[in-house]
Order: structure tokens, then sequence, then C-alpha cells
């Protein structure tokens, strides 16, 4: 019992003094982005990849430059982290099959003085990790975190692999910065923004192959004097009709929707959100006027845009005609375009939504 009371009166002094490691901002050459037109056929994901090789090229070894570390779990060739290895083997671990210890490695390392880097599929990345990305942000690390396979967009992979929750999962978070690109060339862009930030980031991407996004004019959006700014909303298409608002990938569905409405004389503005938690009320609502709004995801529909926009809704006192549409079971095994098709995501559910919203509106 005498041990057992000394052992009390030493824990229940102060804590005892400790080393505070601040991440630093990185000092990187992020480089000029490669610009991809619309006969490119390629993945956010490989355009990530490339990206990131290029980053890591220009910093090699040149004194001054924050060097990049990156990590994987046994998948660099899915999560497109081959090239970096290749060009830069030193910055390059891997970490075999440990997601959670890596997720704790990889946060550490972000404050030690380098540009910590994981690439990983979402369920590995982040659900499987949760509670460790939790505790990244509790300890002010400064992680770059690249999920890919995230969504429906996997198909085959099946409801254990469509990792549905990044945004949600995130949200609950009060550091983590969350980027889901809409096509190549975004995302070329927001790597190489997100490797040159202080703090926890993560961009989140899908598998399939997706047209890159153009103008009318055949001219790629995300592209030219187009720089990536977090929680900008753009505009990709106008309209008068009412606005359909699609979070990263899913604005070339929403493009091809709003085509379908445009054939029966219904033209709709179409927005893109590449950073759904950094949204600003006033920049929206600037856009979206009176409505009504659509907002389109691949994500569970309680916890992502949807419910990113309700928010910001009712914070603002803004009261417009508003219906949420994206993951709202878990979902089927098989091509990505059948699964979409089945969840009513894709352009001709995303239509009828529209329609639907717009019924309840004029009633």
């Amino acid at each position: 019992m005498e041990e057992y009371e000394r052992m009390l009166s030493l824990r229940s002094g102060p804590l005892p003094e400790v080393l505070h490691v601040c991440p630093l901002k990185p000092s990187l050459d992020i480089g000029e982005p490669f610009t991809y037109d619309s006969s490119s056929k390629m993945d956010n994901r490989s355009s990530f990849g490339k990206a990131l090789a290029d980053v890591g090229v220009r910093n090699k070894g040149v004194c001054g430059r924050t060097p990049i570390l990156a990590f994987d779990c046994d998948l660099m060739g899915s999560v497109k982290l081959d090239g970096f290895a290749k060009a830069c083997p030193e910055g390059f671990i891997q970490a075999g099959i440990q997601e959670h210890n890596t997720a704790t490695v990889a946060g550490a390392a972000s404050v030690a003085g380098v540009v910590s880097v994981w690439a990983d599929f979402g369920v590995f990345g982040l659900d499987e990790v949760y509670n460790q990305q939790r505790l990244n942000d509790i300890n002010g690390s400064s992680l770059k975190l690249f999920l890919t396979h995230v969504g429906l967009d996997v198909g085959e992979d099946g409801k254990t692999h469509q990792c549905v929750d990044y945004v949600g999962l995130f949200a609950n978070t009060f550091g983590w910065k969350v980027v889901v690109p809409a096509d190549p060339n975004q995302t070329d862009r927001a790597v190489r923004w997100a490797l040159s930030q202080e703090g926890n980031v993560c961009v989140a991407m899908g598998r399939s192959v997706l047209p890159v996004l153009t103008y009318p004019d055949g001219n790629p959006i995300f592209a030219g004097d187009y720089s990536f700014r977090y929680g900008a909303v753009d505009v990709v298409r106008d309209g008068v009709h009412g606005t359909i608002l699609a979070l990263g990938p899913m604005v070339g569905r929403a493009l091809k929707g709003a085509e379908i409405l445009a054939d029966r004389g219904i033209q709709v503005r179409v927005l893109c959100t590449a950073s759904p938690l950094g949204m600003s009320a006033d920049e929206l609502f600037d856009l979206v006027g009176k409505g009504p709004l659509l907002t389109v995801e691949d994500h569970n529909v309680n916890t992502g845009l949807g419910a990113v926009v309700a928010n910001l809704m009712a914070r603002s006192g803004v009261s417009i005609p508003f219906m949420p549409i994206g993951v709202s079971r878990y979902g089927d095994s098989g091509a990505s375009d059948d699964v979409y098709r089945r969840m009513g995501l894709d352009p001709e559910g995303i239509a009828k939504s529209f329609l639907r919203l717009k019924e309840r509106n004029d009633a």
C-alpha cells in the first residue's frame, strides 16, 4: 500500500516538460502544372503520381528545399507512387501492410523537417485508421494524405472497399482540409498546392478514367490562368433555371445531366466544389441565387456535401429550394457506371432528381 501511495503521489504532480515541435511551411519548388486536353485518357490518381514525381525531381538534393518522404503500404502501382519511388528512391519508404503504424509514423515524420506523403486506398488510409488520423489532427501534424479508390467509383470492389465517408469523417476533426478534385487538370494543381501547405491535407480520388472538363469551346476549365484555391466554387456551365453543385469527379456526370435538361428547355448552372469543408456561404449563395439547388456527390448523402450546404444555409439564414443526392445505402458490386445508375447518380438520374426538385418548387 505504501508503494502504491508513493507511485500515486508521483503521478499527481505536473506533467513533465516536453519538446513541442511545430511543422514549418514547406520550402518547395512546386513547378509548373501539366495540362491535359480533351483527348487525354487519364484517371486522377495518375495525374497525382505524375505531379508528385515532378515536384520530387525538382527539389531532390537542392539546398534549402524541404525533402519529400513518401510512404506506401504495398500498393504503389495502384496509388501511383511508383513514379516517385523510381525518381526519388531515397525518399520512398515501403511500409508494407501496416496502415495503423504508417499513419502514425507518417504523421510524426511530418513535424520532423520533411514533407510527409502517404498514399493509400480510402478504406485503408482513412476508414481503417481513423483514430490515428484524429490523433494526427490533435497533435498538429502536417501529413499530406492522398486517398485513391474512393466512392462508388471502385465499382467491382464492392461495398467493403467503397469509401463513401471521406468528407464526413474529416468533418469531425477541426484541422484537416479535404480536397476532391474534378479531373486530371485540377488534380495536378491541387497536388502541388497540397504539398506546399502547412497542416494536414487529404486529397481524395477515385479509380476510373475521367473526362477532362472543358468549356463549350473545348478549352480545359482547370488550365491556363486557373490556380487551385481552397474553398473555391467554380462555375463550369451557366444557366438560369437553377443550379447543380457537384463534388469533384461528379461534375462530369452533372454536366451530362445538364445536357439532358437542356434538351427539355431547362438551362441549369453547374458548379464544382473540390473543397467542400472550406466553402464560404457568401461565395456559394451568391452563385446559387434563389435556387433551386441540387447537390450531387459520390459520398454518403447524410454526411458529405449536402450536409455541408444544409449547415451553411442554416447558419447564414438562407432559404432556397434544396435537394441533396448521393450514396443512400451501401453500394453494389459491378461496373462503376452500373453502380452509379442503380444509386441514381448517372446523368439520367441527376436530371430526374433536378426535375423532381423543380416540380416541387413550382407546385
